[in-house]
């Protein structure tokens, strides 16, 4: 099958090569899947940066990308799905899962069926984000009606899917963006957008129940001023740092750092409320595999509207 392997740590332009490689075959409990399209997400040009380091993905070369959706060709011994199936999921991570190729195999468990609504293109857009979302707010944070949830970078891959799932659970949303993208914010249920740009978040915003930064960095010491007593900082960017665990505890809030997980039980309640309407991924930039450098200088720039996707059939 054919694949495009990372083969070093560098820029986009010079690390992807197109390679060819056997077939992976699925073992019992799993299944095989021709992929139609792969998600990109920040974690993907990181590691092939060299900003994060590979972990299990090993030694280069290896294929990235965990984000897929295709159609079921094979799975031994498993009940969910048959041949045919359209499916969609977020497999492995934090392990390899080679989603940049042709085929996967990985556990059933790990893939939820796609919604006759959705494309193969905005299928492979949910897994990781949509779990970011979904994991952070409603698994870690329990929101529920009348919460108040600011969301930075929200007109982002996570950002936009986030500020659907607190509406949809009755939140009150505020969301960080450029003044350019706040029709955007609107349009996705966030009920007040700040221009990061132009305003001081965290000198102005208060009283929120819970902050999801997906931006990191120097300005996540500054949102804890935004929390009321007791409430909760969420960083899937990164870790806490000992600077903000102490301002945190200083200020009498709560902060905690998030790594997402696959999760099938987590994408059927996502892939639900596409189903209902609730939620509906945008996707601006869609490559053909063999262009996945362009797709990752494309997210690189951080302004992307909703998500990248790779098209491989």
């Amino acid at each position: 099958m054919k694949v495009m392997m990372t083969t070093a740590a560098g820029e986009a332009s010079a690390v992807f090569a197109p390679a060819t490689v056997p077939q992976p075959v699925p073992l019992p409990t799993e299944v095989g899947v021709r992929v139609h399209a792969a998600g990109v997400n920040p974690v993907d040009w990181k590691i092939r940066a060299g900003v994060f380091p590979p972990g299990a993905l090993g030694p280069h070369p290896f294929v990235q990308g965990w984000d897929v959706a295709g159609v079921v060709d094979a799975g031994p011994r498993v009940t969910r799905f048959q041949p045919g199936d359209e499916v969609l999921g977020l497999l492995w991570f934090p392990r390899r899962a080679g989603a940049y190729g042709e085929y996967v195999t990985a556990p059933a468990r790990q893939f939820v069926r796609k919604p006759e609504a959705m494309t193969m293109v905005e299928a492979a857009a949910l897994p990781m984000a949509g779990l970011t979302a979904w994991q952070t707010l409603v698994d870690v944070a329990g929101i529920g009606a009348g919460d108040r949830v600011l969301i930075t970078a929200a007109a982002g891959g996570v950002g936009h899917l986030a500020a659907q799932i607190a509406r949809a659970r009755g939140a009150i949303v505020t969301g960080t963006a450029r003044t350019a993208k706040h029709a955007f914010l609107a349009d996705v249920g966030v009920d007040e957008a700040i221009d990061y740009t132009l305003v001081d978040v965290g000198r102005t915003v208060r009283d929120q129940d819970v902050v999801l930064d997906l931006l990191g960095g120097d300005t996540t010491i500054e949102l804890l001023s935004c929390l009321r007593p007791g409430g909760l900082l969420i960083q899937p960017i990164g870790v806490v740092s000992p600077q903000v665990a102490a301002r945190a505890a200083d200020l009498g809030v709560r902060v905690t750092p998030f790594l997402v997980e696959p999760d099938h039980a987590g994408l059927a309640e996502l892939t639900a409320l596409v189903q209902d309407g609730a939620l509906r991924v945008h996707v601006e930039h869609v490559f053909p595999l063999a262009d996945v450098a362009k797709a990752h200088e494309a997210g690189e720039t951080n302004r992307t509207l909703g998500k990248i996707v790779l098209s491989v059939v």
